[in-house]
């Protein structure tokens, strides 16, 4: 496969956009149709911004998903949420869109995004947004 195809991978690109709706996030074709599996992402070094305060939020985002027709590349993923750095939202709020757009750029089969964020003030919160919506009288069983 070329480079050609990808906005970012094979390419020395090293400006980070200044919000996820300037990111670009590149796909590519699942070659491995024939099975479900997992493909897992974790960034470690998430950060955003609270809308109140101002103050740095960081957190562990994880995400799971099953892919249909394509997968999503890494390097754009990882210019996509380095994009979320100045960005002055809820944590929530966050997690739920970082869903939505992995979801429109590969219409995968399953996705999961987990994101724990660190304690402030002694507390800290845990989101987890997943497509499609998960049974929620299953999910209140589970808990």
């Amino acid at each position: 496969m070329s480079s050609d195809k990808f906005e970012l991978l094979g390419k020395a690109v090293n400006e980070l956009p200044q919000s996820p709706e300037e990111a670009q996030l590149d796909t590519f074709p699942n070659r491995h149709k024939v099975r479900n599996y997992v493909v897992e992402f974790e960034c470690v070094d998430f950060m955003s911004m609270c809308p109140i305060t101002q103050q740095s939020d960081f957190a562990k985002i994880h995400i799971r998903y099953i892919p249909s027709e394509s997968c999503i590349e890494t390097k754009s993923l990882k210019f996509y949420l380095q994009s979320y750095r100045s960005q002055k939202k809820f944590n929530e709020e966050i997690i739920n869109q970082i869903l939505t757009d992995l979801v429109a750029a590969c219409s995968p089969q399953w996705m999961q995004v987990k994101g724990a964020f660190a304690a402030r003030g002694g507390i800290s919160l845990t989101a987890t947004a997943e497509f499609p919506n998960s049974d929620f009288e299953n999910f209140k069983k589970r808990s």
